[in-house]
């Protein structure tokens, strides 16, 4: 999948399915992130559910292929985390969302699959339904001001940034915080925002659209950004997950979306200093991150 070999990434998924216990599937003794979903059947004329067990961030980069599946079954449910579901309004004539409630999951459907699921199910690759698609109101005119994101949560802690590396970026540049509960030294940071950005993701999407530039470690503001087709620099660890591919400058998820992957494992002041060098080549920020280069498809 990272060396976009697509074909033989499916050809292993499948000898894997084949290989799997079909008592096992949908295993309600696992956690959600950890169970199978789909076991291989036909998608098309069928009444298909998808459901969203993943991170914020998977649902969004494998909601591309949402349209595709509604294009060849019959009927789409996605039954999607809560928060996200302001955000998918714009496909709801041809698909139903509802609400994912951990505690009393939806019944199955004639064909199941989980979101992430959709790329092998449809053997669709990333282009076939390219970023963007969440659409939001945005200016292309140029606001000249950077979204800031230095962590990921507790999932992985070495993508997490410290926060006082990003002191000349703030000093250099009009920033805000694209963190909705900034910690430690995060609130001592130079920007428009100490106390954060708003904690609903909807809410945090329009603030996105009035930025020129994102730059955000490998968290779900990569892909709100990336899927919303604003410019983004990624900032990856040496070896990053298998959806960034540290040998291209550019992600084939979302064309518009740079990558700063560490020089060596835990080396984040190198990747600043990437950035900082990528800054300053930019002659002007609002006119510059608007023309930046796509990726190769």
């Amino acid at each position: 999948m990272r060396a976009r070999h697509f074909d033989a990434a499916w050809t292993i998924s499948a000898e894997s399915l084949a290989a799997r216990d079909p008592a096992t599937r949908d295993d309600p003794a696992l956690p959600y992130h950890q169970r199978w979903v789909w076991d291989g059947r036909p998608v098309d004329d069928q009444d298909v559910l998808v459901r969203c067990y993943h991170g914020l961030g998977d649902t969004i980069q494998f909601a591309r292929f949402l349209p595709l599946l509604a294009a060849r079954a019959r009927t789409v449910t996605v039954e999607m985390q809560p928060d996200l579901l302001p955000l998918f309004g714009h496909w709801a004539d041809s698909m139903s969302f509802h609400a994912f409630d951990p505690a009393h999951p939806l019944p199955p459907a004639a064909c199941d699959l989980e979101i992430m699921d959709l790329a092998f199910a449809l053997r669709a690759a990333p282009d076939r339904h390219a970023a963007p698609y969440l659409p939001q109101p945005r200016d292309e005119g140029g606001s000249g001001v950077i979204g800031l994101c230095h962590a990921a949560g507790g999932w992985d802690a070495a993508r997490n940034i410290p926060a006082t590396l990003l002191q000349p970026l703030c000093e250099g540049h009009d920033c805000v915080l694209l963190m909705p509960q900034p910690q430690g030294d995060t609130a001592a940071l130079p920007v428009r925002n100490p106390e954060g950005c708003p904690a609903a993701i909807a809410d945090t999407a329009a603030l996105i659209a009035t930025l020129d530039l994102v730059i955000t470690v490998d968290t779900m503001v990569a892909h709100l950004a990336g899927a919303m087709g604003v410019p983004v620099w990624a900032l990856l660890k040496h070896e990053p997950d298998w959806r960034w591919n540290p040998a291209e400058p550019y992600s084939c998820w979302y064309p518009r979306t740079r990558q700063f992957v560490q020089p060596h494992a835990g080396d984040w002041p190198g990747v600043i200093a990437q950035v900082e060098r990528a800054l300053a080549d930019l002659p002007r920020m609002s006119k510059a991150v608007s023309t930046l280069k796509p990726a190769r498809l």
